[in-house]
């Protein structure tokens, strides 16, 4: 059980995902105060409820596309410090650039409390578990097989050039799955020393 239960917004339009998530997190020990179906109503249900943490898939109506994306950059643009995460069903490299792009919010160019997964990490219920707790708590979460596909989507070489030692050894960590925690410990580095880095490799990639 966690220390504190919280309070979920969950987004996704199979009603039978929706229903399961729903199922897992109220197992977690949480409450979900509100499951929708389409990004409107998960913006209403967001304003009306004033979640801990709000859980949406990318793929919604009304427009069938990216639009639980678009509703999670509007919540993050009027709250930054609103924590989301984000489900996606396949690894989709413009979805984790557009959700981590520094400068979303102008005050706070890597806002923390943000997490993107893979739905199959789902059925990793301990996993999954933590990256609900961790990216309430604050910190980002990047599902491995995402980190690994922006490795190898540009030249190595080049990310070689961009990056320091540190930061090559930071970012290929993240590709095994560590979260900020086990950075922290592997690397015998504060939590803001790990922030400070992950911040880093997203602005100079590009993300």
């Amino acid at each position: 059980m966690p220390a504190q239960p919280l309070r979920i917004v969950l987004a996704e339009d199979s009603a039978l995902v929706r229903e399961g998530i729903a199922e897992l997190l109220n197992k977690f020990g949480h409450q979900v105060v509100r499951a929708v179906g389409d990004a409107d109503s998960l913006l209403t249900a967001v304003a009306e409820c004033s979640p801990d943490l709000v859980v949406t898939d990318v793929r919604m109506p009304p427009g069938h596309g990216d639009d639980g994306l678009r509703a999670t950059l509007r919540l993050r643009k009027s709250d930054p410090d609103l924590p989301v995460l984000v489900l996606s069903q396949y690894v989709a490299n413009a979805y984790a650039k557009e959700l981590f792009t520094p400068g979303r919010a102008p005050h706070r160019p890597n806002p923390a409390g943000l997490g993107y997964l893979l739905k199959d990490r789902i059925g990793e219920i301990g996993e999954f578990a933590q990256a609900v707790e961790r990216v309430a708590a604050g910190a980002m979460v990047i599902d491995p097989q995402v980190v690994q596909h922006l490795l190898t989507e540009r030249d190595r070489r080049h990310q070689s050039q961009l990056l320091s030692a540190r930061e090559r050894e930071v970012l290929g960590l993240m590709a095994q799955g560590y979260s900020n925690a086990m950075l922290r410990d592997a690397l015998t580095i504060s939590d803001g020393a790990v922030a400070k880095h992950i911040g880093n490799i997203f602005a100079k990639l590009g993300l």
